[in-house]
């Protein structure tokens, strides 16, 4: 063999060989795996699934199935807002298959690790033959097979074999080509082979892409809880069920600050420190201990003019264990901290222990107004009545930033219908604009808190501290709902005009009172029925007595429509109460009218009611103005609803004193940058496949007289495309060095 000269870098190969015959070629992949020459027939057969290209495939098929589970079913969520979602008998199968924590499920990581080993097996298969293909140049083809390429073509030259692959495999070197030149006896004489290839980056992709894949998996087995799982399995570890102090959580549930992996999160107060993190489990917690603790300083918020935050970031000292050494730091959103190998993410924040009054509002009874006070994240025994109560304090939130759009009378007006460019306009330009407007608006602090009776059964209830205005008008909003699943139903109340509930609670209080409400009537019946006999003064106090009674619950009305069971339902207080008695006596065509009566009546005695609760507290009469208009017809709305509160008080913010914390997701990933390394292989890889086309092209030099030539060049691609034509054409053009008239192409 000997080399010609070349651009620098290329190298032209000359050689001269007897094999006439060409290599096999194969323009298509197998699927099938490794073939065992020696052992068991059954084990050759599983180590040709697992090496295969379909079962990787598959496996492939089904990870990317559990990831689109794992990405619309909430993970980690209680079990409980499973069964209200899919029900019991469908929570109960979906728990089962570990379908609620698809990521950590035992099928999950023994399909990751399947994946990888035969990912691994159909690269050791394929390498051998793709750095075989990478020296070949198949310079045996034979001249019967050029014919069978659909790019083809043939010319006679008037060079000599010898002179016109010189010059060829010249032209190629320059062109990029790697070059191969190769003598052959023939029955005319000796021929030669130029053959040439380019693009073999092409494979180096498909190791590039399918070494990605290994990487990513073994980097998610390593950042997995199988190191985790490891410890219950084989070092005697135990999940956590129950409760308390974590000083006081024994050993079996603690896992040591050796753990090659784990993400636990860790929740610190300000002015306190903490080094244990909570790792949740799907049946409790473990316990993992740090090589060091995190004192929190301070917890810190900054919010834009709506009142949206714009910064968490908590200021922090790092004590490590070991050196003693401090380290202050500060720990934001997206900036976490790293220290000896743990990562520390800013991931939420939450109450630290804040000192709250509450105090309680009647809405059924004729108690009056008492205070409660608590921490949050702690309990208080209250008595009502003969029931006692456990008052669970849930949540402190000091700003609350909520879209009022919905119920701000300004933002219902929508452009008219035939404003067309209008229309097109708000669904046009950025990608923050929406169809509905947004109106964010920082309404104050709030308190979240469950009342939980004797038998163990609790409502959660989240409950404003100041009014919001809507429509002019000032209303606190106390919600409440049986299931955490479930959104909040809020009762509105109307603020009187000290901004306060005292005028509702009196109120409320009083239509609880038999007297009360019996005098509320005879002055009604004094002013409303100055006009009349005594026979429409008798009857205007009947209908009066009637309605008012009805309306505080004092008579029980039953529907026409009867329950489940076939019992009629019972209603009790409020505007229902007064429909069902309608639907009752009164016949249809005459129900809008006497409706509109009842209504009359019903805000004239609450109006006489409300004055007589003032009159008992030595308060003023209120005014008749048209605030005070609006805040009765506010009140009986109000007064309706809260016969559907479901709750004998509704507890209203009076004070608090706030201590934040801040909730830290700490992180020991060995296999972080095996998966970035992962990642840019597999777009290395993607590039290279997709963007990278191989070619090879081959050119039979038959001798044809004294000093000519006979050529034949075909050129092979990978893919088919318009590049690979015209690519085509231009070799023809600078290889044969004839017209196109001269030459015969396929």
């Amino acid at each position: 063999m000997r080399t010609l000269p070349c651009p620098s870098g290329s190298v032209l190969f000359f050689s001269v060989s007897p094999h006439l015959s060409p290599p096999t070629f194969s323009m298509s992949a197998s699927t099938q795996g490794l073939q065992l020459r020696t052992g068991s027939r059954i084990l050759g057969n599983w180590v040709e699934l697992l090496s295969s290209m379909r079962f990787a495939i598959s496996l492939l098929a089904v990870i990317c199935i559990a990831s689109v589970i794992g990405t619309v079913v909430k993970q980690h969520e209680p079990l409980n807002n499973y069964v209200n979602k899919f029900g019991p008998f469908w929570a109960e199968v979906f728990a089962s298959a570990h379908l609620f924590s698809v990521y950590s499920a035992w099928w999950f990581i023994l399909i990751l690790a399947f994946l990888v080993a035969s990912t691994s097996l159909c690269i050791a298969r394929q390498t051998p033959k793709i750095f075989a293909d990478f020296r070949a140049y198949k310079e045996n083809m034979r001249e019967q097979s050029l014919r069978a390429f659909a790019n083809r073509a043939e010319a006679a030259l008037n060079e000599a074999p010898e002179q016109a692959a010189q010059r060829m495999g010249q032209t190629l070197l320059r062109s990029g080509w790697r070059v191969k030149l190769q003598s052959r006896p023939g029955p005319q004489g000796t021929g030669w082979m130029v053959a040439a290839k380019k693009g073999r980056a092409n494979k180096i992709g498909y190791l590039a892409a399918h070494s990605a894949i290994v990487l990513i998996c073994v980097g998610a087995l390593l950042d997995g809880d199988l190191m985790v799982r490891a410890q219950t399995w084989f070092n005697g570890k135990q999940v956590y069920a129950g409760s308390g102090l974590i000083a006081n959580v024994p050993a079996q549930h603690r896992i040591s600050a050796s753990n090659p992996t784990f993400r636990g999160n860790l929740l610190v107060t300000e002015g306190a420190g903490a080094d244990t993190a909570i790792l949740v489990r799907p049946d409790g917690v473990l316990l993992q201990e740090l090589p060091f603790s995190i004192e929190l300083k301070k917890f810190i918020v900054e919010y834009h003019a709506s009142g949206q935050p714009k910064l968490f970031a908590s200021d922090i000292v790092i004590h490590d264990h070991d050196s003693g050494a401090k380290r202050s730091a500060r720990v934001e959103v997206n900036h976490p901290v790293s220290h000896r190998g743990i990562t520390i993410y800013q991931s939420s924040f939450s109450d630290g222990g804040s000192r709250v009054k509450l105090q309680a509002l009647p809405l059924s009874g004729a108690r009056a107004p008492f205070e409660v006070a608590g921490v949050i994240g702690g309990s208080a025994e209250i008595g009502l009545g003969s029931e006692r109560f456990t008052l669970e304090f849930t949540d402190l939130r000091v700003l609350n930033v909520e879209n009022l759009a919905a119920i701000d009378g300004a933002a219902l007006a929508a452009p008219a219908p035939t404003d067309l460019r209008r229309a097109i306009e708000s669904r046009l330009g950025a990608g923050n604009k929406t169809v509905t407007e947004r109106h964010l608006r920082n309404v104050g602090p709030s308190i979240t808190y469950k009342l939980r009776d004797a038998a163990g059964q609790a409502q959660e209830f989240h409950n404003y501290m100041l009014p919001m205005e809507v429509d002019g008008l000032r209303l606190f909003m106390f919600g409440v709902r049986d299931a955490s699943a479930e959104e909040f139903r809020y009762l509105r109340i109307p603020a009187d005009a000290q901004d306060s509930l005292d005028d509702f609670v009196r109120l409320r209080v009083a239509l609880a009172d038999a007297a009360l409400r019996e005098q509320a009537v005879q002055r009604f019946v004094a002013v409303a029925g100055q006009s009349g006999g005594p026979q429409m003064a008798a009857a205007l106090r009947a209908s009066a007595a009637r309605t008012l009674g009805l309306f505080a619950g004092a008579e029980q009305v039953n529907t026409s429509w009867p329950r489940a069971d076939g019992q009629p339902q019972p209603v009790r207080g409020g505007l229902p109460a007064l429909s069902v008695f309608l639907e009752a006596n009164v016949p249809a065509s005459e129900r809008e009218r006497a409706g509109a009566v009842l209504v009359q009546v019903l805000h004239g005695t609450l109006y006489e009611l409300m004055q007589l609760s003032r009159e008992r507290a030595a308060l003023p009469a209120l005014p008749r103005s048209e605030f005070t208009q609006r805040f009765m017809a506010a009140a009986v709305i109000s007064l309706s609803d809260s016969f559907f509160y479901h709750a004998p008080v509704a507890l209203q913010l009076k004070d608090f004193e706030h201590v934040q914390a801040s909730v830290f997701q700490l992180a020991r990933a060995p296999g972080q940058n095996i998966v970035y390394l992962g990642c840019l292989l597999l777009i290395i890889g993607i590039f290279a496949m997709l963007y990278v086309r191989e070619r090879r092209v081959w050119v039979w030099l038959a001798p044809r007289g004294e000093q000519g030539a006979q050529a034949s060049l075909a050129l092979s691609t990978n893919r088919k495309t318009m590049e690979s034509d015209q690519e085509f054409e231009l070799l023809k053009s600078q290889l044969l060095h004839r017209s196109a008239a001269d030459t015969i192409g396929g």
